[in-house]
């Protein structure tokens, strides 16, 4: 009887189909780099997270980018969440006869809320007065750039700089920096009205490209 079992066992593992896995590509337009995963579906790589070493691209710059893929209608897209400035980098633009200034604080976006943790090193010494200051006119001045721009915007203008010139630009006004850095960018949680907005946009075309569909049929 084991030996019948066995047989059994043999024939069913031979008949059983294997899942065929292959490479599927994940579109990211704000970086140069092919992101591809292996999965046996689109399906399974839906929340899966993606990091992105930026520091070729960036010459020199070491940003770690955090995207989380989104399957939507057979497209695999990876949707940026968090930007981290690596700690070796901070480390390597610290000098003596200089102070830093940093902070962490919660921003609002237009589609989304963020945690904001800005890093400056000033010229010289300087008093706490005036690093109390710079931290004060630092988060004053990103609060009031990202509250017009979306998520996607802020993590574009991180990796080209653009934030941390205008940035630099206002604080300097203070006393001068020699390094003005936003060290951590990451959204804590979407807005939810935004997001209801877009899935009623998505159902709306869905109907109205369904229908299309059916009328040329009918044709």
């Amino acid at each position: 009887m084991a030996v019948k079992q066995k047989k059994n066992m043999v024939k069913k593992g031979k008949t059983s189909k294997r899942i065929k896995k292959s490479f599927y590509d994940i579109s990211a337009p704000m970086t140069a780099a092919k992101i591809s995963l292996y999965a046996s579906d689109p399906d399974e790589l839906d929340g899966k997270v993606v990091k992105l070493d930026l520091t070729r691209s960036l010459r020199g710059k070491s940003f770690e980018l955090k995207l989380r893929v989104k399957a939507e209608d057979e497209k695999l897209e990876g949707i940026p969440f968090s930007l981290i400035l690596a700690g070796s980098y901070v480390r390597r633009s610290m000098r003596k006869g200089a102070d830093y200034v940093e902070d962490s604080f919660e921003a609002e976006c237009r589609d989304c809320f963020a945690r904001v943790k800005p890093f400056l090193i000033t010229r010289n010494r300087v008093s706490r007065s005036i690093r109390r200051a710079l931290r004060e006119m630092a988060k004053k001045n990103i609060e009031g750039y990202l509250k017009a721009r979306t998520s996607k915007e802020i993590f574009s203008e991180i990796m080209t700089n653009k934030l941390q010139k205008q940035l630099s630009a206002r604080l300097r006004k203070i006393y001068p920096l020699a390094l003005c850095e936003i060290r951590v960018f990451k959204v804590e949680r979407r807005k939810e009205k935004k997001e209801k907005e877009e899935a009623e946009v998505k159902k709306v075309e869905k109907v109205v490209k369904k229908t299309k569909e059916k009328k040329e049929k009918n044709v």
